[in-house]
């Protein structure tokens, strides 16, 4: 599940577990993280949150990151490095907020903090020493990741079989029905081998072909089982522009017949639906798409332009109930804005 600074009306990962688990409130994603400790963020597609079961599977990644570092985030001395290691190790968690001693570089990547001790924790971060143990906002605290989890002996990285297997599953849990480019998003080069573990579940009956109407040599699959599943219960989603189905676009284009433009880079004289414009999910279909935003001082949710996808003659009944998720989602920004004033208090 995507982590992203952009806040125009929530921020993205709270925004994807609000559509989908009943009752969701952001101090449960706080205390998964922190007290349960069932989630820990790490880099999939984008720095995401990860289920805690999962973390063997990602061991292997921060492993290689510590022989062949990607600089992205600027150079990093070893001072620097032994500096918030040092502190973090004898005074406890961290944030960068706590260091006030640094002295600014210049950036050599425009991503690069000038900030040396912010480069060094990520770099930390990204070879596994340390996890963000707490988040407010954007604002992350960094813990050495084995005393965060309590381990007397770290998970061993799981082998490149093991990864695939578990991408595969991963795959099947979430999507249904898989193809190689949803399989590996963003991971083309485990493809070649990610066709043959799927040639070896076929032949085994675990995995069947799906033939995907408009998906011309494009080869799909999926368990027997997914395909007798029985049909969901009428919902209306508000899709976050982030949202695990939306971010893959091609798929959302197959199956739901609809281009998704994420238009907040846009000139506005470009755009069609709007800055932060959300899919609407009304049981199997996208119906319209919302360009929302959030008045937080008058704890309003705004909507800035309406645009209809589906047919004329099937917007009427689609109003009513988006309108009224529309009003349920306003009140999760209004307990929001609540949360918020107290904390400020």
């Amino acid at each position: 599940m995507q982590i992203d600074t952009i806040n125009v009306i929530e921020r993205c990962h709270h925004h994807v577990l609000y559509t989908r688990i009943p009752g969701y409130e952001r101090a449960h994603l706080q205390r998964a993280q922190s007290v349960d400790k069932s989630v820990f963020e790490y880099w999939t597609h984008a720095l995401s949150y990860v289920p805690s079961r999962d973390l063997r599977f990602y061991r292997r990644a921060m492993h290689d990151y510590r022989r062949r570092p990607r600089w992205w985030f600027g150079t990093v001395s070893n001072k620097d490095l032994r500096k918030v290691l040092w502190r973090v190790r004898n005074g406890g968690p961290l944030s960068i907020r706590d260091i006030d001693d640094d002295v600014l570089v210049d950036k050599d990547h425009e991503w690069a903090s000038r900030k040396p001790s912010k480069r060094a924790l990520q770099l930390a971060f990204y070879t596994g020493v340390l996890t963000v143990s707490a988040r407010a906002g954007m604002l992350k605290t960094y813990e050495l990741m084995e005393r965060h989890f309590g381990w007397d002996k770290p998970p061993s990285p799981a082998s490149e079989s093991e990864i695939r297997e578990y991408l595969l599953e991963r795959s099947l849990r979430a999507q249904g029905v898989v193809s190689l480019d949803s399989i590996c998003y963003m991971d083309a080069p485990r493809k070649t081998a990610m066709r043959e573990l799927i040639a070896r579940r076929v032949r085994r009956g675990e995995l069947v072909p799906v033939a995907v109407e408009g998906a011309g040599k494009t080869e799909h699959w999926a368990e027997p089982e997914a395909l007798a599943a029985p049909e969901g219960q009428p919902t209306v989603h508000l899709l976050s522009p982030f949202d695990p189905l939306v971010i893959q676009r091609k798929r959302l284009q197959l199956f739901f017949d609809y281009e998704h433009r994420f238009e907040a880079y846009v000139p506005k004289t470009k755009r069609v639906y709007g800055y932060f414009a959300l899919p609407v999910l009304v049981d199997d279909a996208i119906v319209a798409v919302l360009d929302l935003k959030a008045n937080r001082a008058a704890r309003e949710l705004l909507v800035q332009q309406w645009t209809w996808i589906a047919p004329r003659g099937a917007r009427q009944p689609h109003k009513r109930r988006i309108e009224e998720a529309l009003d349920r989602f306003e009140k999760f920004q209004v307990a929001a804005s609540i949360q918020h004033d107290r904390r400020t208090l």
